[in-house]
This record gives C-alpha cells, structure tokens and sequence, in this order.
C-alpha cells in the first residue's frame, strides 16, 4: 500500500515551508506522492511548493467537505494523509505505523494519529472510536483514510465544519473501523480573533447538525455575563502582576545582588 500526503492551506508559505522540509527530509522513504490543496494564496506557498517537488493545485471555492473531497480525488495512492500547513508529523515512525495499521485491518476507513492531551489519554485508557467518535474520530489535520472506502462514501459538503466526524459516524454505521494509532504529530495554529469568531459560528453549527447540541437561552447569557466577568477580572490580574513586575524590577535596581 502506498501512502498520498495531501495539505491544505491559505497563505501559510512559512509553516508549509517548515512541514514539506519535514517530510522530505525525514520521511521521503515513507511517502509516494505530495499535493498541496491552495485556496488562492498571494504568498509564495506555490513556488515554495515546486520547489520542494509537490504538486501544487489551486482550489477557488474553498469548503471544508469540499477540499477534502479534492484532496481524495487528487490523491494517486491507496492511504490518505490529510495535513493542515500549520501540523507536521513529529514520531520518527508516523507513516510506518499508519501504513501498518492499514496493512493489519482490511475493514479499516480511517485512522485519527495523537496531537493533544485528549488524544494521548483515549489511546491510553484503550477508548474507541465507536466509543467517542467525537474524541476518538477522524480530525483532518493529520489523520489518514483509505480512499477504497471514500469512492464508496465521500465527504459530505454540505456541513460547515466537521466533516471529519460526519464522515467518522457514517462510517462507522456502514460496519468500517476507525482507530487511534500512536504516531504523533503537531497541530501549531495560531488564530486570530477574527479567525477564533469565523471557527466559533462554524462549530456552533456544526455542533446542532452532528451532535444534536442546541444552546440553551440560559446558557446563552450565562456565556456573556461568564465572558464579561472574566474580562476584568483577567484584566485587573494582568494590570496587578504588570506594576508587580515594575516594582521588583525597581527594587533589584537599587538592591542588586552581588554579581557572581
């Protein structure tokens, strides 16, 4: 079996610079095939991307259904991995141990790699997908599927956010197994707050469509006062610590230790 790594990205040539230098030089035994998914940069991600010897294909109306589904159709090999720019394979044996798992199980769609405390501690404690499939699901940001099983089932383009846990739940109904495996990646992604807003309005939708969650009006003013009280009170706590520092550092001014 062979493995098609795919990234999808927007304007990110520093962190897609800094993953296609990882996975050249340090996996390219592993991987058949790079594609770079770009959703019309004005940066330098194409000529980093040639550069690097990736293919390099450019995506108008970006979805996240939707850029999955090119990626799949995109991709030659029989394993998919789904990269985000700003997430990078860290364990020295990350495609080896997907290729693996793929290799051990014929009735595996998916496997969801570890990145955060969350993920560590399912792998751990030995909990499945079927028995979180939200925790223990598929996230697109280093995760792999087979593209056997996608023909059969694409990526539904109709969700706003978290279509890897859509596809995640339909599989596992059509009998597929899904697993957390411990190869190890980084997700390193710095958000705007406009960027934090645009995620929040997706997830909140994405959460009523998939998981049944509907915010309460309590809890939709609790969340304001919550926020509002929090505000100043991280507020005066940083104006607190800021004259705290101000006054130590005066003090050391005048009462310097001996120099050693």
């Amino acid at each position: 079996m062979n493995i098609s790594v795919v990234i999808r990205t927007k304007n990110q040539e520093h962190e897609l610079e800094f993953l296609l230098k990882n996975l050249k030089t340090r996996y390219d035994d592993d991987i058949n095939e790079i594609i770079v998914l770009d959703n019309l940069s004005s940066d330098n991600s194409e000529k980093i991307t040639l550069q690097y010897g990736a293919k390099f294909l450019s995506i108008k109306n970006f979805s996240y259904g939707g850029s999955a589904n090119i990626a799949a159709q995109s991709a030659s090999h029989d394993i998919v991995v789904l990269f985000s720019a700003h997430s990078y394979p860290v364990s020295h044996d990350f495609f080896k141990l997907i290729k693996t798992a793929f290799i051990e199980n014929k009735n595996l769609a998916g496997v969801r790699c570890l990145h955060n405390p969350n993920d560590y501690q399912n792998f751990i404690n030995g909990i499945s997908t079927k028995d979180d499939p939200n925790k223990s699901g598929l996230v697109f940001a280093g995760s792999a599927f087979s593209k056997e099983v996608w023909l059969k089932h694409p990526f539904n383009e109709d969700v706003p956010t978290f279509e890897d846990k859509e596809w995640t739940l339909r599989i596992l109904k059509e009998g597929y197994d899904i697993e957390l495996i411990p190869a190890i990646f980084c997700y390193d992604k710095k958000r705007t707050k406009a960027q934090t807003y645009f995620r929040f309005k997706n997830d909140l939708k994405g959460n009523y469509q998939i998981w049944g969650i509907l915010p309460t009006w309590k809890g939709v003013f609790w969340g304001l006062l919550k926020g509002v009280f929090n505000l100043f009170f991280h507020f005066s706590l940083d104006a607190y610590y800021l004259f705290k520092r101000f006054f130590r550092r005066v003090i050391f001014l005048i009462n310097k230790p001996t120099k050693l």
